[in-house]
């Protein structure tokens, strides 16, 4: 494990991460420090826990409106891949159906061709 300081709200923080994560938990520790420092320029002083709960619950309603947006998008592209399959399917009849009157066609040509002959 890793020891990895970050920094929100002005104060550092030591964290623990798996060894390789340190840039990843910077990062996130960023998008909180981000979300601390809006919060303080619209409310100013307001404590440190109230102020980290409201950046977490902020944070946390971003995420929340991602995975609704993920699952919406997964559903189109499943939406997508059944139209696919159906379209793939009639494709497929149309051809068995366009073979199967060539065929015949095929044979009444054949028939003609020995009847004239």
């Amino acid at each position: 494990m890793a020891n990895v300081i970050v920094t929100v709200a002005g104060r550092p923080y030591t964290m623990q991460c798996p060894d390789g994560e340190e840039s990843h938990l910077r990062e996130l520790a960023s998008l909180l420090d981000s979300e601390v420092q809006r919060i303080q320029a619209s409310v100013g002083s307001i404590g440190d826990i109230r102020l980290l709960v409201m950046a977490g619950l902020m944070v946390a309603d971003r995420l929340s409106e991602a995975i609704r947006k993920i699952e919406a998008l997964e559903e189109q592209v499943q939406g997508l891949r059944d139209s696919r399959n159906t379209i793939q399917l009639q494709a497929r009849e149309r051809e068995d159906g366009f073979s199967e009157r060539l065929d015949l066609v095929t044979q009444r040509v054949e028939a003609m061709t020995r009847d004239l002959g």
